[in-house]
């Protein structure tokens, strides 16, 4: 087949990998511009690079435009293959191919549609996450789906863990799903629209820690934004403070939620959670900071017995 590929990233980088290593021929591909948002430099293999390396033209887009048509409509492809495309694409583009547009998203669709899917799901306590492939339709993340990978998460997984072995999954899935729309045999399944959840692009404030979160949550916020994400971050005396890490009391406590108490399991426990004057609460056990300066310290020395809060 002919395929024009979108994509951004890693994610579009592999795509782009995958298709040039199989019979398929790659005739166009788009990709967006360097970018300096922090969630878009950290797993930013070129799909420029990779493309003009293997003799591809390329088309660099911010959005859709009536260049990026018309490169596109030369191209005649049979089909075109998106992967963290990170605009809308008109009807006229995406319906544009034969075959239409098989776009990969790495969530378990129809749950965690939209961004930064694998931070929200590791957040939100998910068993498993995944790697889906759908066509396209005018709703975003919402077409039915060719084929899909599940992939276990782990008591102890941070983000980084979940992209390194979601973003191995997109060559196989992908190989699966191009032979299936070739060969015409390919069963579409219509996502479930009531199952359905969006989550928007994160930024600083998403990973301000509200301590009137449980403590099981937050511990998943530090987790979901370890290192090299922007980390979960509180103030103390006017200072920000970056969780490196955390764990979850064995002890109940109660109070007002920020509170800094006394020393739990080598670190220092911190009030928690909704009701938190209940005392039927976990506390957050703080073990390694970072201030602003760039230098680790370990929770317990640098903030003690204080007996402050954490705002």
């Amino acid at each position: 087949m002919r395929i024009v590929t979108f994509g951004f990233q890693t994610w579009g980088h592999r795509t782009l990998q995958a298709i040039i290593g199989s019979k398929h021929e790659v005739v166009l591909a788009v990709t967006h511009p360097p970018s300096d948002n922090p969630y878009e430099q950290m797993w930013n293999d070129s799909v420029e690079e990779l493309a003009i390396a293997n003799g591809i033209p390329v088309h660099i887009a911010k959005r859709p435009d009536a260049e990026l048509r018309r490169v596109v409509d030369e191209a005649a492809p049979d089909l075109i293959v998106a992967n963290n495309w990170r605009t809308w694409l008109p009807e006229e583009i995406w319906r544009k191919p034969r075959l239409g547009t098989l776009n990969v998203h790495d969530s378990l669709l129809p749950k965690y549609a939209g961004f930064s899917p694998l931070i929200w799901a590791l957040i939100n306590g998910e068993p498993q996450v995944g790697v889906t492939a759908h066509m396209m339709d005018e709703r975003l993340d919402a077409g039915p789906i060719v084929a899909q990978v599940a992939v276990p998460v782990g008591a102890q997984d941070r983000t980084v863990d979940l992209f390194r072995r979601t973003v191995d999954e997109i060559e196989p899935l992908l190989l699966h799903a191009l032979d299936l729309l070739e060969s015409d045999t390919a069963q579409l399944i219509p996502q479930d629209p009531a199952a359905a959840t969006y989550f928007h692009k994160r930024s600083a404030r998403d990973s301000h820690i509200d301590f009137s979160w449980p403590a099981e949550v937050i511990e998943r916020l530090v987790r979901a934004q370890s290192d090299p994400y922007p980390n979960a971050f509180c103030y103390f005396k006017g200072e920000r403070l970056r969780v490196l890490s955390a764990s979850v009391s064995a002890t109940r406590y109660g109070g007002t939620p920020g509170r800094i108490t006394v020393e739990d399991a080598g670190g220092i426990a911190v009030t928690a959670g909704p009701q938190a004057w209940s005392g039927a609460n976990r506390a957050l056990v703080l073990h390694r900071l970072r201030t602003d300066d760039g230098v680790e310290h370990d929770a317990l020395t640098y903030l003690g017995n204080s007996g402050g809060y954490l705002e």
